[in-house]
């Protein structure tokens, strides 16, 4: 059975957690406010997960999520992460994390951010388009028509390999955009970014972006 870690337990975190237990997964969370603070949550997930501190979780995870604001992405624990596949759920808000200027020059990609700070690390980015709700609710079985499609990238190719099968677990269909260079196709206020679409929309979405929204 697959450990999965989160480092990172809000929205997106929980709803993962939950998806990823129900998939049949064991789940190793934490937050920034210390393993007592989830309590509730580990006992709504029940006996296959727990709660740890970030460098345990990480180091717990056979393959880790990291679901973090990215003005935090530097307090992300690295040697517990080589070596494994890391999805990347970050978005750039500038009014929260300040203003990056790489970002706001359309030079890198949140997703190449946490790549370089991870550099042994094989980082793909997975659920940071979708509303945090929908991650359990608007899933469907393969070949299901109109199944809703969520992208990611990557310069892995296990590491897409992987978040295609759990994608495919949790109940939805895989775009791969490519590199994490074009990861900003999917990134905030691009067409493609909180909406929902099957994948041929998604695909249609991602060609029409803009470098900079």
């Amino acid at each position: 059975m697959t450990t999965l870690g989160i480092i990172g337990a809000g929205h997106i975190g929980s709803q993962v957690a939950r998806a990823a237990v129900k998939a049949g997964y064991d789940v190793v969370i934490a937050n920034s406010r210390g393993p007592e603070t989830l309590a509730d949550l580990v006992a709504e997930l029940g006996d296959h997960a727990r709660a740890a501190t970030a460098a345990d979780a990480g180091a717990a995870g056979d393959v880790v999520v990291v679901t973090v604001p990215l003005r935090a992405l530097e307090q992300i624990p690295v040697e517990p992460l080589a070596g494994k596949i890391v999805l990347d759920t970050n978005n750039y808000y500038f009014e929260r994390d300040g203003h990056i200027e790489a970002l706001d020059r359309g030079e890198t990609t949140t997703s190449q951010l946490l790549q370089q700070h991870l550099p042994s690390s094989k980082v793909v980015k997975a659920f940071n388009h979708i509303p945090s709700a929908d991650i359990t609710t608007d899933v469907a079985p393969a070949g299901t028509p109109n199944r809703r499609a969520l992208a990611t990238a990557s310069d892995h190719a296990d590491a897409v390999e992987f978040i295609t099968r759990f994608y495919d677990e949790l109940g939805f269909d895989t775009v791969n955009i490519g590199p994490l260079s074009e990861s900003w196709r999917v990134e905030r206020d691009r067409p493609a970014y909180v909406v929902r679409q099957n994948a041929d929309e998604l695909k249609a979405n991602l060609a029409i972006a803009n470098r900079l929204p």
